[in-house]
């Protein structure tokens, strides 16, 4: 749901809504696997620089996973190697390799090479004249990566985004919860208030989920039966804001001025907020001439923004009621809202989703197979109904929601800065890092980290299913914390986090109680796959 870690690419939109300042109105070892066989299954292989409520067990703290080398630690301290060249210069070189030159994941993949280290100094985007202190240490092993969530070592005011912050004039002049430190004031309010708007219309969470996919499906049937294809990301699009306004505020945006123009509405205002890190594929000097090198003027989405506020005031009574018994006033409540469902969970579901469905799919009949068994085996002695102790019973499904979000984490980038002198370790090495130190984690390096995962390239269904494959779960860490921890108002894991991989499960268990198989088509986009549904084999058992 709401997003707190950062967010270096909308491919890498986060999830969480979730500085001494308020958020007050501003001015303008390899490890053996050990799950199931996968032998039946194709194996899908993602190299390097290839293009309601859940009950968890105890968390482990993030501190607890990252805790600083002890006095016994074997590892030699290493001076952290690379640097970030010329003022001005050294970023802007940067910036081309990284978008234009090698691209993102041959950038930090050459780097790793070039240092023999896995910790290394950087330059990250945008740069001048958009980010002016663009230098960072980066984290790119599953070992040091976690040092990013450890509250104790970091602070992560501002940093949502990365080295730079979009103007608060795109959130009605406030910093929202995703860009709050959970030592400001109002990150715990806010955070509660995000709680409650989780919880207080849970009942409605799966039915409408229902509802919204069973009409994407059947759109995408009359679309393919017509023209023999169909684009999943709009009709995603269409589903997702549908089911959050349903869901969450009782309001169905047909019925409403908004209409059908949310999605087009939102994808413009995150456009605004975001273009600093994209590459969208207009000619180079417009792209990094132009939107990498200044900020896009908030006042020409203004018009936009405001219907989509007036469409969550209008229909957040309950929540903005809730809101001022915490403290808050109503209109800092409701821009926190707005961000949270369109740019935190709509984000997430517009990425997840396609990506899900790309490996899914590409592992083929026998995965597709299994999972309608299972599914639809699990449905039935529940008598017939999609309910929380069915979805428990989908030991498969679950796994498959797991290692879609481990292998190509919605949120691939988190930043964070040193509150303090520490010491970070890699596998192979310790690093001194100093007070106010910019930290930069590349999570999907992180997440298919060798040294934790066997056959990390690869798309193993199986991998977190029994004892062993639950142990893995404390480096699936796409919500800004383990995937066995717990969001609280002290910390900035997503508040969101079991609702978007309930999401993730819904979206498979509507999938396969309906279809045998499926087959795409998969396309690079500046927003995660680009997915086309070529067929749909209905249901035969």
């Amino acid at each position: 749901m709401a997003a707190s870690s950062s967010l270096s690419s909308l491919s890498t939109l986060h999830l969480q809504f979730s500085s001494q300042t308020s958020s007050t109105k501003l001015p303008a070892s390899s490890k053996p696997f050990k799950g199931h066989s996968l032998a039946a299954h194709q194996r899908i292989t993602a190299t390097i620089s290839e293009k309601p409520h859940i009950s968890q067990p105890p968390p482990p703290s993030a501190a607890a996973l990252t805790a600083a080398p002890s006095k016994a630690s074997k590892l030699p301290i290493r001076k952290i190697p690379g640097d970030y060249g010329l003022p001005l210069i050294g970023p802007w070189k940067d910036r081309q390799d990284y978008f234009y030159n090698q691209g993102r994941d041959e950038f930090f993949k050459s780097r790793i090479q070039k240092y023999q280290s896995t910790v290394f100094r950087t330059n990250m985007p945008p740069g001048p004249f958009i980010s002016f202190n663009p230098n960072v240490v980066v984290l790119l092993d599953g070992k040091s990566f976690p040092t990013l969530f450890d509250n104790d070592k970091v602070e992560k005011k501002d940093l949502f985004t990365g080295t730079y912050m979009p103007s608060v004039d795109l959130t009605g002049g406030y910093r929202t919860l995703s860009f709050l430190d959970p030592a400001e004031p109002s990150h715990a309010k806010l955070k509660k208030l995000m709680f409650f708007l989780l919880s207080y219309r849970r009942d409605h969470v799966m039915p409408e989920f229902h509802s919204c996919y069973a009409e994407l499906f059947e759109s995408l049937e009359k679309e393919i039966a017509t023209k023999g294809k169909a684009g999943f990301g709009p009709a995603n699009e269409q589903a997702a804001f549908n089911f959050l306004a349903r869901s969450f505020y009782g309001a169905d945006p047909n019925d409403t001025k908004l209409g059908s123009d949310g999605p087009k509405l939102v994808n413009k205002w995150v456009l605004f907020n975001l273009h600093p890190l994209l590459v969208l594929g207009l000619p180079r000097p417009i792209e990094d001439g132009i939107l990498h090198t200044f900020p896009l003027p908030p006042f020409l989405i203004k018009k936009d923004y405001q219907r989509l506020y007036d469409f969550f005031y209008q229909n957040s009574t309950p929540v903005l009621d809730q809101a001022e018994k915490l403290g808050l006033s109503r209109d800092e409540a409701c821009h926190n809202l707005l961000f949270t469902t369109c740019f935190n969970s709509f984000g997430g579901m517009k990425i997840l989703f396609p990506n899900m469905l790309k490996w899914v799919g590409r592992a083929g009949a026998k995965l597709h197979s299994d999972l309608a068994l299972e599914i639809r085996s699990a449905i039935k002695s529940n008598g017939g109904n999609v309910t929380m102790a069915a979805i428990e019973a989908m030991p498969l499904m679950k796994s498959v929601v797991y290692e879609s979000l481990r292998i190509e984490p919605p949120v691939s980038s988190q930043y964070a800065k040193a509150k303090r002198d520490f010491v970070v370790e890699s596998h192979d090495a310790a690093f001194q890092i100093k007070e106010g130190e910019m930290l930069y984690g590349f999570q999907p390096f992180a997440t298919k980290d060798p040294k934790i995962f066997d056959r990390a390239e690869e798309f193993v269904p199986t991998r977190f299913i029994g004892e062993e494959g639950e142990k893995l779960l404390k480096h699936v860490v796409w919500s800004n914390g383990p995937e066995n921890g717990a969001p609280t108002v002290n910390n900035k894991q997503c508040a969101g986090k079991d609702f978007v991989v309930l999401a993730a499960r819904l979206l498979l268990v509507e999938l396969f109680r309906r279809y045998d198989s499926f087959d795409i088509e998969v396309a690079a986009s500046p927003l995660g796959a680009s997915v086309t549904v070529t067929s749909l084999k209905r249901a035969s058992f």
